[in-house]
């Protein structure tokens, strides 16, 4: 079994004073002083005193102190100053209000809109600078894409075709229809062969085309052409 070695110490240590409380009671202590309590602060660590050389010298506060007001004088005569403004100055005009009920109760006509004060401004009725300035930029923008626009039809407009070169064009579709037209009239007349007949109707629409462009030709005067 285990045994602590300081048991006989604790056993001394707890009948150390049971003596003294065994028959009248627990043992007199020392009673605090109530002129003795604690203060605030007490318990604090306190620094020593600084000790002063003998070549230290107090300098004088530059921060002039509390109880020190300032000497203002004035030449100034502030009641015949007022006196002028009140003698000189305009007088208070009433102010515009409106009555709606029967107990009397008003409100201002200035703040509420209905005083037309806005109409009497040198302004009135002139557009602001940002206004004209943004109208003036949308209108170039707009010349400019006109302009843009304009260019860009130009280039791509139809190109009109002369009249010296519609009559070369027009003599050589009719000298290219006489050749097709001659071709046409030395075909055999019996096509008995297939070779034949697709060359018969080869030539004949060669010639339907030929004559239809010839028509178109001499129909207008003014030919464009698309590039």
């Amino acid at each position: 079994r285990y045994v602590s070695k300081y048991s006989e110490f604790v056993k001394q240590e707890a009948g150390k004073n049971k003596y003294q409380w065994k028959t009248m009671g627990p043992a007199k202590v020392a009673v605090p002083s109530p002129s003795d309590y604690l203060q605030k602060h007490s318990k604090e660590p306190k620094l020593a005193p600084k000790k002063k050389q003998e070549g230290d010298k107090v300098l004088p506060l530059s921060v002039p102190r509390r109880t020190y007001h300032p000497v203002t004088r004035t030449k100034k005569n502030f009641i015949n100053k007022n006196a002028l403004a009140v003698i000189k100055g305009e007088p208070k005009k009433p102010e515009h209000f409106c009555v709606d009920t029967r107990q009397g109760d008003k409100y201002l006509l200035e703040p509420s809109g209905l005083f037309p004060k806005y109409i009497r401004k040198k302004n009135y009725g002139v557009l602001p600078k940002y206004v004209t300035q943004r109208n003036e930029e949308m209108k170039r923008e707009e010349e400019e894409y006109q302009a843009r626009v304009l260019e860009q039809l130009k280039k791509k407009a139809m190109k009109v075709l002369s009249e010296e070169e519609r009559t070369n064009i027009l003599e050589a579709l009719k000298k290219k229809w006489e050749e097709v037209n001659h071709a046409y009239q030395c075909l055999p007349i019996v096509t008995d062969t297939m070779c034949k007949r697709m060359h018969k109707e080869e030539l004949e629409l060669k010639l339907k085309q030929l004559e239809h462009d010839i028509a178109a030709i001499e129909k207008y005067k003014s030919i464009y052409i698309a590039d």
